[in-house]
C-alpha cells in the first residue's frame, strides 16, 4: 500500500507536554480514526503536520514528500477541517470564495457554490450568522472546492447534533471513493469512527499506544467482569480501569491476558468507547 502520509519518530517537546517518538502512516484510499484523551497530543499532531507548529525531530511526509520542504505544494493538496473555523467572521460566503480561491491553483468556483447548494449554506449569509453544523460544512466545501487529497479533520463533530455528524460521516465515505485520497479524523466520538473508520492510531501522554486496522485493536481488548473476590492482587492488576460495585467488578483486559483469570469470569467484545474510558481510569476503582 502507498501511504499518503507519514510520521517517523515525531517529537515536541513542551514545559508540561512532550510528544515522544510519534510514528504512524495513513495509505492511500482509507480513513483513520485518530483517537486518544484530552491532551494527549492530537491537536499537536495535526498542527506539526500542517506546520503551524515546529518539531523538534522526526519527520513528516504528505504524498511521499517531506512537509516543510515542499510546503506549498503539500499544502495545495490538504483540506483542513478544524473544531472552529478560521475565516474571517464577517465574510459572507461570496466573499470567502473571493478571499481564498487565489490560494489554489484547482479551486473551481462551480464546485463550491454546488456544494453550497447541496448543504443548503446561503451565499449571502456571513460566516458568524452560520450554525456549528454550517460551518464544519462550510469547511468541508471549501476542502472539496480546491480539489483536497487529504482530509485532516480535528474534532469537528464536537457539538454537532446527530444528524450533522451523519451527514458528515456520509461526506467523508463520498470522499474516500477515490483510492487516491485519504482522511485523518481526530474526534473523540468513537462511534463515528466505528461506521467509517479503517484504521485507527491511539495516542496516550503523547506517545502512539496503537496504530493499525479497528478491527485488530478491537480483537486486542475484552470486557471482563465478574463477582467480587474471585481475584487475586496479582489479576486486578492485569485489567485495565478496574471497577468494583455492589455484585462484583468489572474492566477492560488484553485477550492475551484472558488466560490468566479464573473460570469464574464472563467476557464480551469492547468498543472504541471502552478503551478510551477504561484507559484514561488508570487503578481502581470502587463503589
Amino acid at each position: 500500500m502507498t501511504n499518503i502520509l507519514e510520521l517517523s519518530n515525531l517529537t515536541k517537546k513542551f514545559d508540561s507536554f512532550s510528544l515522544n517518538n510519534v510514528s504512524f502512516s495513513l495509505p492511500k484510499g482509507f480513513i483513520m480514526g485518530f483517537i486518544g484523551h484530552n491532551g494527549a497530543g492530537k491537536t499537536t499532531t495535526i498542527k506539526l503536520i500542517l506546520d503551524m507548529l515546529k518539531k523538534d525531530s522526526g519527520s513528516i511526509k504528505v504524498f511521499g514528500k517531506d512537509n516543510l520542504i515542499y510546503k506549498n505544494e503539500v499544502m495545495e493538496r490538504i483540506g483542513v477541517v478544524m473544531d472552529s473555523t478560521y475565516f474571517v467572521e464577517e465574510w459572507n460566503l461570496a466573499d470567502l470564495e473571493a478571499s481564498v480561491s487565489p490560494f489554489y491553483k484547482n479551486w473551481n468556483s462551480k464546485k463550491y457554490n454546488d456544494l453550497l447548494d447541496d448543504f443548503y449554506l446561503d451565499k449571502s449569509k456571513k460566516i458568524k450568522e452560520l450554525s456549528r453544523g454550517m460551518k464544519v460544512k462550510l469547511m468541508i466545501a471549501v476542502a472539496l472546492s480546491h480539489d483536497a487529497d487529504l482530509l485532516i479533520l480535528d474534532e469537528p463533530t464536537s457539538g454537532l447534533d446527530a444528524v450533522s455528524r451523519n451527514e458528515l460521516m456520509d461526506i467523508l465515505s463520498d470522499f474516500i471513493t477515490d483510492e487516491n485520497k485519504g482522511v485523518l479524523f481526530s474526534t473523540h466520538i468513537t462511534t463515528d469512527l466505528e461506521r467509517v473508520a479503517d484504521f485507527i492510531t491511539f495516542i496516550n501522554k503523547g506517545e502512539i499506544v496503537y496504530s493499525g486496522t479497528r478491527e485488530e485493536l478491537l480483537e486486542k481488548y475484552l470486557v471482563i467482569k465478574g463477582g467480587r473476590g474471585v481475584l487475586e492482587p496479582s489479576q486486578r492488576e492485569l485489567i485495565l480501569g478496574y471497577r468494583e460495585h455492589s455484585v462484583g467488578f468489572d474492566g477492560l483486559i488484553e485477550a492475551s491476558m484472558l488466560r490468566m483469570m479464573p473460570e469464574s469470569v464472563v467476557y464480551e467484545p469492547c468498543n472504541l468507547d471502552d478503551i478510551l474510558v477504561r484507559t484514561n481510569m488508570g487503578g481502581n476503582s470502587y463503589e
